[in-house]
């Protein structure tokens, strides 16, 4: 199996550069079709207005938002269009309180989503719905990527955050067409519990799993000796000079993650390579 319908979204060009090289890169490689879904966004929450709002307003907020989608449309086709892949673009305007509709129905009928960090400087709101919107209710993986990442057209040496969740074997078995072509694969336990199932041999039985798919794995465990699990699985990476990271995405709700903090949040603000997430 291979990605074969490869989508990115964009809103702005600031930080789509990242995203749109990952996206050639894995084109190429995989023999794939690369979509560019390029939104202007109507910020004004036009319900918020108070009665009797002068037209005009809302006209301006309007061709602003046309405006910014056919700029963003540009951008991508001049991307694009000096890649030599198979590719499509198309422009359009979304209120920012339903933009997760329109990418959850295209992301729901893509192999793979790309997207960049929605989290750090300079971002916009619908940043992280649209993340969000992909993996909910669009039900698509998303590999999101750092604006200064090294693209790949096939990740060499990946790391798994195994924690034995439902969201976590999600993602690996999202991840398989990767995992099945890498040099090697990381299956990273961090603190595995002393009196669970597999407290003999943590990660064993998953690697087993992987290994009769051809996958060549290690399993490293590792201590809890930072607060987050996040940052070591990030260090890890670095020490083991990762190109991918994969994880299950919101073990917690999305509510408690984004008031809180939690694992996906926090890696999402400070990965420094690409991370496959799947829901």
């Amino acid at each position: 199996m291979a990605y074969k319908s490869l989508l990115t979204v964009m809103t702005d060009t600031n930080h789509s550069d990242a995203p749109l090289a990952q996206m050639a890169a894995l084109t190429a490689s995989q023999d794939a079709h690369a979509e560019a879904l390029c939104l202007g966004v109507d910020r004004s929450q036009t319900g918020y207005y108070y009665a009797g709002a002068n037209a005009l307003i809302l006209q301006e907020t309007l061709s602003r938002a046309n405006a910014e989608a056919e700029e963003v449309l540009a951008y991508a086709k001049d991307y694009l269009g000096k890649t030599g892949i198979r590719w499509s673009a198309e422009s359009g305007v979304a209120q920012i309180s339903d933009i997760g509709r329109h990418v959850a129905h295209r992301a729901r009928f893509s192999d793979l989503v790309i997207l960049p960090q929605p989290y750090g400087p300079d971002r916009d709101a619908e940043a992280e719905p649209i993340v969000e919107a992909a993996m909910f209710e669009g039900h698509a993986p998303v590999l999101v990527v750092p604006d200064d990442a090294t693209p790949f057209a096939r990740p060499g040496n990946i790391l798994i955050g195994w924690n034995e969740s439902v969201e976590a074997m999600r993602a690996i078995r999202r991840a398989l067409p990767f995992l099945t072509q890498a040099d090697l694969v990381r299956i990273v336990v961090i603190d595995p519990p002393r009196h669970g199932p597999d407290r003999s041999d943590p990660g064993g039985m998953l690697s087993q799993m992987l290994a009769r798919h051809g996958v060549k794995c290690e399993i490293d465990v590792l201590s809890k000796t930072m607060t987050r699990v996040s940052d070591i699985l990030n260090r890890h990476a670095a020490d083991t000079e990762a190109d991918m990271i994969v994880m299950g995405a919101y073990g917690h709700s999305r509510f408690r993650e984004a008031i809180l903090g939690g694992a996906t949040r926090n890696m999402l603000e400070q990965a420094k390579v690409p991370v496959f997430l799947a829901h």
